[in-house]
C-alpha cells in the first residue's frame, strides 16, 4: 500500500510525541484508558495494556491532541501503523471480505 507522504521534520514530530507522553498523564487518558476498550476492535483490554495511537498518525501530519488520539490494543496499533482512519477502514474491510 502506497501512503500520501507530507513534509514532516523531525523536530516537529519530537514535539508532538512530547506533548503525548504529557497527555499519557492526565486525567482524560486515564479515564479513557480505565474503560478498557480498544477504539478499533473493541475489545475488552486490561486499562494497563492499551497504548496511544494517534488516528491520523503523527508522520502524516497528525497531532497530539484529544480529538486525535484513542486507545488501543497493541495488536491493533502495530497493524494500523501509519495508516489513515480511511486506509484502515479499507483495510478492515479486505481482511472481513477476504475471511468470508
Amino acid at each position: 500500500m502506497k501512503f500520501f507522504t507530507t513534509n514532516i521534520t523531525d523536530e516537529e514530530i519530537r514535539k508532538e510525541k512530547a506533548k503525548a507522553r504529557a497527555i499519557r498523564k492526565t486525567q482524560w487518558w486515564k479515564r479513557k484508558c480505565s474503560q478498557g476498550t480498544c477504539y478499533y476492535c473493541g475489545k475488552s483490554i486490561q486499562p494497563g495494556a492499551l497504548t496511544m495511537d494517534h488516528l491520523v498518525p503523527l508522520i502524516r501530519g497528525g497531532k497530539s491532541s484529544k480529538g486525535n488520539i484513542v486507545p488501543a490494543c497493541k495488536s491493533c496499533n502495530n497493524k494500523k501503523k501509519h495508516l489513515l482512519p480511511v486506509e484502515w477502514d479499507v483495510y478492515l474491510e479486505h481482511l472481513k471480505r477476504s475471511n468470508e
